[in-house]
């Protein structure tokens, strides 16, 4: 049995969350859902398993605030916040809880107890994670998913040529090299190029400056 534990969705299934669950047998969603529509594109990849996060408002009444159930012969309880488990979980085989936003696994005897992170949106510079548990013979392996983050890249209006000579002309002053200024902000490398050349050339130009001495 293969199992996807998740959480703190927020609204959020990712592209790579849903191909890291493709496989699945089972989902567990350790509660932050934020709407009903990411519970139902959940369930036409697997049966899912899902508790009420504190953010889960009118829309998730229905949920439980945790569940303690059998599943391939597993007893598992999930909860969203581990402040909230049962004083003594050994009973159990898996536990799933969320709302911390951070990986962790713990096992305590036979009781594993494991927090997925978050896949939804990222908060400040935590990593998007999630868990995969596979069950064979009443062992558990878990598996930690990284999901990579892609920053967005700066836009700037390709017709704005002084918007490119002052960002230009900040990047060079933080060292940046033409490349990668060019790169970070998907300017064309001539131009950064021709940019940074007036610029050391004529100590105190301005970019308007730059402007007149590129014709514009």
């Amino acid at each position: 049995m293969k199992l996807g534990i998740i959480s703190d969705t927020h609204n959020l299934l990712r592209p790579e969350v849903l191909a890291a669950l493709s496989d699945v047998d089972a989902i567990l969603h350790a509660g932050d859902i934020n709407c009903q529509g990411v519970l139902d594109r959940l369930q036409e990849i697997a049966p899912t398993h899902a508790i009420r996060g504190n953010a889960d408002k009118e829309w998730a009444e229905r949920l439980p605030p945790f569940l303690d159930f059998e599943l391939g012969g597993l007893h598992i309880y999930m909860t969203h916040k581990k402040k909230d488990l049962p004083e003594n979980v050994t009973c159990y085989d898996l536990v799933a809880v969320g709302h911390s936003h951070q990986y962790s696994e713990l096992k305590q005897g036979k009781t594993m107890i494991v927090n997925p992170g978050s896949c939804g949106p990222r908060r400040f510079h935590q990593p998007i994670t999630l868990a995969i548990a596979e069950v064979e013979s009443g062992s558990i392996k878990i598996s930690r998913i990284n999901i990579a983050h892609a920053a967005p890249a700066p836009k700037i209006d390709p017709n704005d040529i002084a918007a490119q000579i002052e960002i230009t002309i900040r990047e060079f002053e933080k060292g940046r090299s033409t490349k990668k200024i060019a790169v970070k902000y998907g300017l064309d490398p001539e131009l950064t190029e021709h940019i940074i050349r007036l610029y050391v050339t004529h100590p105190g130009v301005t970019v308007d400056g730059i402007m007149t001495k590129m014709g514009l």
